[in-house]
């Protein structure tokens, strides 16, 4: 049987011990994944497991438990919470009601209660959680889809076959509003191979279409359609930055995905854009970005921006699907794709050329794509020839054993180059981010979300980069170096604990006493008072 995870979070160790003995979890059908002292601890837990459940002592230090509701509210939506307290009064009521808090148990806890508590949770868990995966209400949905008229009007649009004459009148007949005034594409890929039992691969799809639509249509005035499997999102931006915000509203859709419905889905973000007959530029490269999840993993969003930071925007074959598959597995750096896409397409290519002019006409046209290709990434085209050579004159005269060996060699060699520039702006973004902290470490605001608006980057991607290229996450590394500090000025200077807190951007004392002694083993003034005796 399915189980619901449950996080419990209390100052007192021993009232946890004791609410974990009295109830009978499995029975309830209920888990618990672990437990916390104080709501700070309580909410990195959270994010970390994405528990169904949290029930929370009210008063406890550096966090209190309705802090910790507010903020699971706003991060976790859809976690119910449960508060229990020693303290009956009517504003932690009236404040749990506001909080759409689930139960407010009064301690000492009672068996009996808590477990008639948990048993009127779990069928409402079990009622949204059938809900969402009713056959019946995702056939319904699909019925309901958008009329024909708009969905073949949105394929046209990404397909490049609406024309600048007729697009505002198309826009007017089928009554659809696109204000922007910027445009972005979003693709949603959802894995037909990793499907929950009793429900089938189309229907999880459809469901995750709807969540899509429910999540993320309002914010970003979206419009949704399917096409080749996948759901697109045609998003209205107030400005181009707002990018980085749109891919980590999507990383966070798609994580949530996973943990509600089982399904494994991957968002691809395309270029920014204000004229809608860009929409077909955008759309490439939104689905190009889900064909990264082979690089950087199933269940997140991908920005095309982010991993191909050359802008690949211009880069286009109009040469057949055998050109566009090469140049996409460059692109992914597989080198057995690369020698089977390239033998593939010379394969073709002597199949099909009934002449030596066609033969020469064909091979003229990969030189063109090639150049396009390398124009597009900011690679050198000089860099694939030899002492001022003519391309246009030298490969096609090669015969095709020949011509098969040019383009693997050249193939291999653009596939380097380009995963040489994504490691070093992932480097790149790092440097920065750290020689930011090393300038601003004591500004009590400095986050996450801070370092990522001033690099101009989401924080799914930053964070994914950071932990790669360090080892370790970005907050680790704040902390860490906020600490160091701390302990030097605490020995080189006899300023008190509260002002050095303050200097290391700490605003709250006794919070950073308790991450020091997380750090070090130890208070601050034990740390201060051994070392300067040690001295």
């Amino acid at each position: 049987m399915e189980k619901y995870s449950v996080l419990l979070v209390d100052d007192e160790e021993e009232v946890i011990q004791v609410i974990m003995r009295k109830i009978d979890w499995d029975a309830l059908g209920f888990a618990v994944i672990g437990s916390a002292s104080n709501g700070a601890k309580a909410l990195e837990m959270a994010e970390k497991y994405q528990p169904d459940v949290v029930m929370t002592d009210i008063k406890m230090p550096f966090m209190d438990g309705l802090e910790l509701a507010r903020r699971l509210k706003k991060e976790m939506p859809t976690v119910r919470i449960l508060l229990f307290t020693g303290f009956d009064e009517f504003e932690y009521a009236k404040e749990a009601v506001h909080l759409e808090v689930e139960e407010y148990i009064l301690k000492p806890v009672n068996s009996q209660e808590l477990t008639e508590v948990f048993q009127r949770l779990k069928k409402t868990l079990d009622q949204d959680r059938e809900e969402k995966r009713s056959v019946e209400k995702l056939q319904t949905y699909y019925e309901e889809s958008l009329p024909l008229l708009q969905a073949n009007f949105f394929s046209s649009l990404i397909e490049g076959r609406i024309q600048e004459e007729d697009l505002a009148r198309y826009v007017a007949d089928y009554r659809i509003d696109l204000t922007g005034p910027f445009f972005c594409i979003a693709v949603f890929h959802t894995s037909s191979h990793h499907v929950p039992e009793n429900i089938s691969p189309l229907l999880l799809s459809m469901s995750v279409q709807k969540q899509v639509q429910e999540h993320l249509g309002a914010k970003w005035r979206g419009k949704f359609f399917t096409y080749l499997g996948n759901t697109v999102m045609f998003a209205q931006l107030t400005e181009k930055g707002a990018v980085s915000e749109l891919t980590d509203d999507c990383d966070r859709f798609c994580r949530s995905m996973k943990r509600i419905m089982g399904a494994e889905t991957t968002a691809g973000i395309g270029k920014v854009y204000e004229n809608l007959l860009e929409s077909a530029a955008s759309y490439a490269g939104a689905r190009e970005a889900v064909s990264y999840r082979v690089l950087y993993g199933t269940g997140r969003a991908i920005n095309i921006r982010e991993i191909a930071p050359t802008e690949n925007a211009g880069f286009e074959v109009s040469d057949g699907e055998a050109m566009q598959k090469l140049f996409k597995n460059i692109h992914l750096g597989d080198k057995e794709a690369i020698t089977q896409s390239v033998d593939s397409f010379v394969d073709g290519l002597s199949r099909k050329a009934k002449s030596v002019r066609q033969y020469e006409v064909a091979v003229m046209e990969l030189v063109g794509s090639i150049y396009r290709f390398a124009s597009g990434n900011h690679l050198n085209p000089d860099a694939i020839k030899k002492g001022g050579e003519n391309l246009y004159e030298r490969v096609p005269r090669m015969d095709i054993r020949t011509l098969r060996d040019w383009l693997l060699d050249l193939s291999l060699a653009f596939s380097e180059l380009l995963s040489n520039v994504r490691s070093n702006t992932s480097k790149s973004y790092v440097e920065e981010a750290q020689n930011y902290v090393r300038t601003n470490y004591n500004d009590v605001d400095l986050s996450l979300d801070k370092v990522c608006s001033t690099l101009g980057v989401s924080s799914s991607y930053f964070s994914s980069v950071f932990k790669k290229e360090t080892g370790e996450s970005f907050i680790s590394y704040l902390t860490d170096f906020r600490m160091k500090e701390a302990a030097r000025l605490l020995l080189e200077t006899d300023e008190k604990n509260y002002t050095i807190a303050r200097k290391v951007g700490y605003e709250d004392a006794n919070y950073f006493s308790y991450v020091f002694k997380k750090a070090y083993g130890m208070s601050p003034s034990r740390y201060k008072s051994e070392h300067v005796t040690g001295t």
